[in-house]
């Protein structure tokens, strides 16, 4: 019995240990956290999307808040029939300086979070986020 005990012993000693991990390297990416964050970001497609948090139904047209979130534009058109979508895309072409043809509505029609999608601009995405602020500000 004492010999079967060592058999044991020495078998559990050496089989119940865990395998080293194996350490693999990580891909590390260099990506512009200008590009990446905030509202305004450059797809690859080349166009530019912006997030709106849109408010349908103010006296005037308005830009209320740049923050990471979103931009806040007040919007002074109801929100049937996508009248407050068609003033948000004339407003943003007007004080970006864009036709309204580049200037497009990618997602959200229905919904006050939306994403405009800015086509065959020559703009950078500071320059977008520098005619915004001044826009808020004044």
């Amino acid at each position: 019995m004492l010999r079967f005990q060592k058999i044991i012993s020495r078998h559990m000693r050496t089989t119940s240990r865990m395998p080293k991990k194996k350490t693999t390297k990580e891909k590390t990416t260099h990506v512009n956290p200008a590009e990446t964050t905030g509202p305004v970001k450059s797809n690859k497609d080349g166009s530019i999307s912006i997030t709106v948090q849109a408010k349908p139904g103010a006296k005037q047209n308005a830009i209320t808040d740049v923050s990471s979130d979103g931009i806040g534009i007040q919007i002074a058109a109801p929100p049937v029939e996508g009248q407050a979508n068609t003033e948000l895309v004339r407003y943003l072409a007007s004080v970006l300086g864009l036709r309204k043809s580049h200037v497009e509505l990618d997602k959200g029609s229905k919904s006050r979070a939306k994403t405009i999608k800015l086509v065959d601009t020559t703009l950078s995405v500071e320059e977008i986020v520098n005619k915004l602020t001044t826009e808020k500000g004044s």
